[in-house]
C-alpha cells in the first residue's frame, strides 16, 4: 500500500500573503441592521442604472456581434476615446492610443507589477496607504517602504533621501482625496515629488480613482502633467465611483514600452476585458451626460460628508481629531492617546455600527488610535443615527475636530 506523501505547498508569495482585513470586516457587518461606515461603497441609489442599462440595450440592439465576441486586449476604441476626451478637458493631454483599458483599476495595479517589479525590489508608498496595492506588492515579494507623511502628504524633502538610500524602483500614491485619509497633495508638492523621480530614476504610479468627486476647493493638477515626469508616470483612472463599481472598468495610461509591457501582462491575465461592459460604458459616456450626473453626486456626497464631519463631535472620545477632506469618500479620525481602535472595533459592531480601523493601512508602524469612515453610502439621516451608536459604544462626548 503506497503511503500518499502530504500535498504540494503554495508558492511562497501566496503562503505569505494575508487577507484583506477590510474584506472581513465587511462580512461582519452585512447585517442590514449595521450602519457599516467601513465600506468605501457609492450609494446605491446615486447609480444611473436606468441610463446604464439603456446603454447595454442599445449596444446588443447594434452591435450584437461585435459586443458579444472577442475583442483586444487594449480595450474597445470607443471607450478610450471617451476617456483620452474626458482627461484632455481635465488639462491632461491624452490620445486614445496612450491607455490600457483595464478590469477595474485593481488589474493595472497587477499588471504594473508583473511589468515593473522583481522579488525583492524597493517600493514606496504614503503611510498610510490603499490597503489593496500593499497586497499587490506583497504578492509581487517587493519590499514595501512607508514614505514619511504630514496632513499634506508625502514630504517630498525626505522622500529625496529615502529614495537616495533604498533606490526603490516605483513610487506608489493617491494624490488626491487620498485612501485611507482623504487628504489633497498641493501643486508644490506635486511638482517636487515629480523633479525627485526625475533626477533619481524612479518611476510613479498615480491613483485617481476619486479626482472627479470634489465638493470644494481647487483641482490640483495631475502629477503626470508636470514634464519632469511625464515620461515616468502612470495614471489610473477607474469608473467603479462615477458608473458602477459592478463593471469592473478602469484604464491605465503610461508611456508606450510601459504600456506595451501592460498589454503583455494582460494578455496573459484575461486576454480582454469585458467586451460588452466596454462598449455599454463607451455608449453611456456619448449618450447620457455624465458630467451632470457627477455634479448630482458631489451635491449628494457633500451633504453626507458635512453630516459626518458634524456628528463626530458628539460621536468619538475627547480629544479626538479628523479632518475634513474636500472631496473623496473618507474621513480620517485619530482617537486620543491609549484608544486601540482595533480593540474597541468588537464593541462597536455590537451596536451595529462600523468603521475600518487604520492600522492596517500603514505599511510603517501603525497608529492604533486612527480609523478610516466613509460618508458616501448613507443618507444624512442614517449617517446621524450611526454617530449616535458610535458615542454609546465609544462614550463620545463633545471633542475636538
Amino acid at each position: 500500500m503506497t503511503t500518499a506523501a502530504a500535498p504540494p505547498q503554495l508558492a511562497a508569495r501566496a503562503r505569505a500573503a494575508r487577507t484583506s482585513p477590510v474584506r472581513e470586516i465587511l462580512a461582519l457587518t452585512a447585517r442590514p441592521e449595521v450602519i457599516s461606515f467601513a465600506g468605501g461603497l457609492p450609494a446605491p441609489e446615486l447609480i444611473d442604472a436606468d441610463g446604464i442599462r439603456r446603454a447595454y440595450d442599445q449596444v446588443l440592439t447594434d452591435e450584437p456581434r461585435r459586443v458579444l465576441q472577442y475583442s483586444t486586449s487594449e480595450g474597445d476604441p470607443d471607450l478610450r476615446a471617451a476617456i483620452a476626451a474626458r482627461l484632455a478637458r481635465r488639462g491632461l493631454p491624452t490620445e486614445p492610443d496612450h491607455l490600457l483599458v483595464t478590469t477595474g483599476s485593481q488589474q493595472a495595479l497587477t499588471l504594473l507589477a508583473t511589468a515593473l517589479l522583481e522579488p525583492g525590489d524597493a517600493v514606496v508608498v504614503e503611510d498610510p496607504t490603499y490597503l489593496a496595492v500593499l497586497q499587490c506588492f506583497g504578492f509581487a515579494g517587493a519590499r514595501v517602504l512607508p514614505a514619511p507623511t504630514d496632513s499634506q502628504g508625502i514630504i517630498p524633502d525626505e522622500l529625496a533621501d529615502l529614495v537616495a538610500r533604498e533606490r526603490p524602483r516605483l513610487l506608489y500614491l493617491v494624490p488626491t482625496f487620498q485612501n485611507p485619509t482623504g487628504r489633497t497633495m498641493p501643486a508644490d508638492r506635486r511638482e517636487a515629488i515629480a523633479e525627485v523621480a526625475a533626477r533619481q530614476g524612479l518611476w510613479i504610479v498615480e491613483d485617481d480613482p476619486y479626482g472627479e468627486l470634489r465638493y470644494e476647493g481647487t483641482a490640483q493638477p495631475w502629477i503626470a502633467s508636470y514634464p519632469a515626469a511625464a515620461d515616468r508616470t502612470v495614471l489610473l483612472g477607474s469608473f467603479s465611483k462615477t458608473m458602477a463599481p459592478g463593471m469592473r472598468l478602469g484604464w491605465l495610461r503610461a508611456p508606450a514600452a510601459l504600456r506595451r509591457a501592460c498589454v503583455i501582462a494582460k494578455q496573459a491575465a484575461d486576454l480582454h476585458t469585458s467586451t460588452v461592459d466596454q462598449a455599454a460604458a463607451a455608449r453611456y459616456l456619448a449618450d447620457a451626460d455624465p458630467d451632470v450626473h457627477i455634479a448630482r453626486m458631489c451635491a449628494v456626497y457633500r451633504e453626507r460628508r458635512d453630516a459626518m464631519v458634524d456628528g463626530l463631535a458628539g460621536a468619538l472620545p475627547a480629544g479626538s481629531s479628523w479632518n475634513r477632506p474636500e472631496g473623496g469618500m473618507f474621513v480620517w479620525a485619530r482617537l486620543p492617546a491609549g484608544h486601540d481602535a482595533t480593540a474597541l472595533l468588537p464593541a462597536v459592531v455590537a451596536h451595529d455600527v462600523a468603521y475600518v480601523p487604520g492600522a492596517p493601512f500603514f505599511a510603517g508602524a501603525p497608529d492604533p488610535g486612527t480609523l478610516r469612515l466613509s460618508f458616501a453610502t448613507h443618507a444624512p439621516a442614517r449617517i446621524a443615527e450611526g454617530m449616535a451608536r458610535l458615542a454609546r459604544a465609544l462614550g463620545g462626548q463633545a471633542a475636538t475636530g
